[in-house]
């Protein structure tokens, strides 16, 4: 599998720009202050990654995709098969053509600064999963920013690369409320996932 930033260099420069005004950055992105308590895990170890991470609301797909948005997309039996975080697991997330799912919202801020997950391809290998992160203004505005597009070259379940979540930036220390959206690119695109995480950079 191969993961690639697509605009969100962009997106970058413009959080670069604004941080160098913060008064006007913070008002930007609505403030989280009743995040939940975070529980730890390291499931890209086999990889060499050996952060902590932290499940998104549900990213194991075990309670029916339990407050996700889907459209063109459902959960099906199967499990991802390299790293199950629990013998009972058995469902991932399936994506059609140019289905769409999103997560709940999760708190982000500095120390959320990337986010993995396991997919794979089961349509054509020239479909494409994109990812976003869509943040909420203080006006309401949900905003989406591309972070990576995934292309699986191989047969089977891969873990992604890390992805920039690039809204944390926008949080200038404090936290804020994220979604993350995968969308099945192309009228041949085909995809399931599982384990959604984000890395807290916290220490284990």
């Amino acid at each position: 599998m191969r993961g690639m930033p697509v605009a969100f260099v962009i997106a970058l420069v413009a959080v670069m720009a604004l941080s160098a005004a913060p008064a006007r950055a913070q008002i930007l992105v609505r403030p989280a202050y009743d995040c939940p308590a975070e529980t730890l895990e390291r499931p890209f170890t086999a990889w060499g990654d050996h952060a902590n991470y932290v499940l998104v609301g549900d990213g194991g797909f075990e309670q029916g995709a339990q407050g996700w948005r889907l459209s063109r997309a459902s959960v099906v039996d199967g499990n991802q098969t390299l790293s199950r975080r629990a013998p009972a697991d058995a469902h991932g997330l399936r994506l059609g053509p140019w289905g769409v799912a999103k997560s709940p919202d999760v708190c982000v801020g500095l120390r959320h600064p990337t986010l993995r997950f396991f997919a794979r391809n089961t349509g054509s290998k020239l479909g494409a999963l994109a990812v976003e992160v869509v943040v909420t203004t203080v006006i309401g505005l949900q905003i989406g920013l591309p972070v990576g597009v995934v292309v699986n070259l191989r047969d089977g379940w891969s873990p992604s690369l890390r992805m920039p979540v690039v809204a944390n930036l926008l949080a200038l220390g404090g936290r804020t409320r994220v979604a993350l959206r995968f969308t099945a690119v192309g009228p041949w695109s085909s995809w399931e996932i599982d384990d959604v995480y984000v890395d807290p950079y916290s220490k284990g």
